[in-house]
């Protein structure tokens, strides 16, 4: 009797394993997460903008590694850069329908990978990037809030999974700088917070495991996302490019990490720099064209006054299929025919400012609110302005020294003279008269619509925090805080958050 009940009695032991048999090759079935040969491949492809390449990979992936999730993670990448770069709001809203389908997919995968939660993360955080930039600001910060929970909770279940730290640094370190036109949208679904010495660090952790892990496969976009950082929220500039370097020298061929290095460049006033970076574009037609370069290398040029600065601006203009940017290629198209003193150009370039492009980015809307004035700039104050931008201080402060009398009877012309002279100054180590013109600056200018008295106080708290007066530093990024200017508002805001989140408790 023993010996007939021996089977049924292993009856309960063979039924678990066939169904831990059917369940693992279900799961199988529905997908795997692996880190290939050829996923490496596509992905160094896809961020050093080879593009045309990297969809060729792709597709020949999904017939060869048909149930490998992170393919689909790679696709929908792909598809996010060349939106971002082509600026079409037509592959937009066309590409935009595959990110549920994806999701979906990816959500029957392996659930016991780190990959199954952190795919599902970055896939939402990328297109809440693309969401943000086309003003869809409620699904935005919806895949911000989704996928900052994704990379929580990946953080709970896998801790040596070093890749989440990659953005949950970036999100918590901007959790105090959500910017007004999404606050709305952010306040009723998030819970998010963190501070910028969270986030630096985090990414800091990134980039040591990293480094000491060669073949870490985001190691590349961990130091950009760590440069980006230090240059707009923790106000380290010589960080930012030191940082920004080394993904270069690591990267001379790939022409977005040329372009990151230049307009790193340009704001930590190494502008000549900026110009041969941009100039050594390289030409390669297997690589993706990036027209912003034209742009940035026009913007460089009236920097430093050249002559033909007008060139790659219409070069911009005439290669730029999108929106993004064709205000603000007018208006320097403008500026570079008033320092040639061509007013009628000028005006003729300032009214396309008016009439093309959109108004989505701060640049685009100062130069369109330029363009609506009717007003035309001062060509001194403009020289300095720009010397200034390139980090041509002496000849700015050269050019303005002893011109206030000139402009004591114009309030807009002298509010701006005491502003430029305080920022000049301020580079040029003269801190006592840099001083003295912001608070000028900001006692006088901060009911007016100008930005002038805005970052002025900016400068001064940071200028205190330099000097480490850290109470007189909060005052100022409160002040700046508090007034509205109607031009480049949400960024100065943004800074003036976080200097002041910077310092709050020190």
């Amino acid at each position: 009797m023993a010996n007939a009940l021996r089977p049924l009695s292993l009856l309960p032991l063979r039924l678990s394993l066939f169904i831990l048999f059917f369940t693992t090759q279900s799961a199988q079935a529905a997908g795997y997460f692996a880190t290939t040969h050829g996923i490496r491949s596509s992905y160094q492809k896809i961020i050093s903008l080879q593009l045309n390449d990297a969809r060729y990979e792709l597709d020949l992936l999904k017939q060869a590694e048909p149930n490998n999730l992170m393919v689909l993670f790679l696709e929908n990448y792909w598809e996010c850069v060349s939106a971002l770069l082509n600026d079409n709001e037509d592959q937009y809203h066309s590409w935009s329908r595959n990110l549920n389908k994806r999701l979906d997919k990816i959500s029957k995968g392996d659930r016991q990978s780190p990959y199954y939660l952190y795919c599902q993360a970055e896939i939402r955080l990328q297109w809440a990037v693309l969401q943000g930039r086309y003003g869809d600001y409620l699904a935005c910060a919806w895949n911000v809030k989704q996928g900052f929970a994704l990379l929580e909770e990946n953080q709970r279940r896998f801790p040596n999974f070093t890749a989440n730290k990659k953005n949950l640094g970036v999100i918590h370190a901007l959790a105090g700088n959500i910017p007004k036109e999404i606050k709305w949208a952010v306040k009723g679904i998030s819970g998010i917070s963190g501070t910028i010495d969270q986030g630096v660090q985090e990414v800091e952790e990134v980039l040591l495991f990293a480094k000491m892990n060669p073949d870490f496969l985001f190691g590349v976009e961990s130091m950009v996302t760590y440069a980006y950082l230090q240059l707009h929220l923790n106000n380290q500039m010589e960080n930012a490019w030191k940082t920004m370097n080394e993904v270069y020298r690591n990267a001379q061929h790939n022409p977005l990490a040329k372009l990151a290095l230049a307009n790193i460049a340009m704001k930590t006033a190494r502008n000549d720099d900026a110009i041969r970076l941009l100039l050594e574009m390289p030409k390669n037609k297997a690589y993706h064209p990036l027209t912003y370069q034209y742009l940035l290398l026009g913007i460089a040029k009236l920097y430093r006054l050249d002559k033909d600065a007008n060139q790659p601006l219409l070069t911009f203009l005439q290669l730029h299929k999108g929106q993004f940017g064709i205000k603000e290629a007018y208006q320097k198209l403008a500026w570079h025919s008033l320092l040639q003193n061509d007013q009628t150009n000028y005006w003729g370039y300032i009214y396309q400012a008016k009439i093309q492009g959109i108004t989505r980015a701060d640049t685009d809307k100062a130069a369109h609110r330029e363009a609506s004035s009717g007003e035309m700039p001062d060509p001194t104050l403009l020289k300095s302005r720009l010397l200034s931008d390139g980090g041509y201080f002496q000849q700015a402060y050269q050019l303005l020294h002893n011109k206030g009398d000139s402009y004591a009877y114009h309030f807009k012309n002298h509010l701006e003279f005491l502003y430029r002279m305080g920022r000049i100054c301020h580079k040029l180590g003269k801190t006592k008269e840099a001083v003295q013109y912001y608070q000028q600056t900001v006692e006088t200018g901060s009911q007016q619509p100008w930005y002038f008295a805005c970052n002025a106080a900016i400068q001064l708290g940071l200028l205190y925090e330099e000097r480490k007066e850290f109470e007189k530093a909060r005052q100022y990024y409160k002040r700046a805080s508090q007034i509205e200017p109607e031009e480049y508002a949400a960024s100065l805001h943004a800074r003036a958050k976080a200097g002041f989140n910077r310092v709050k408790n020190k």
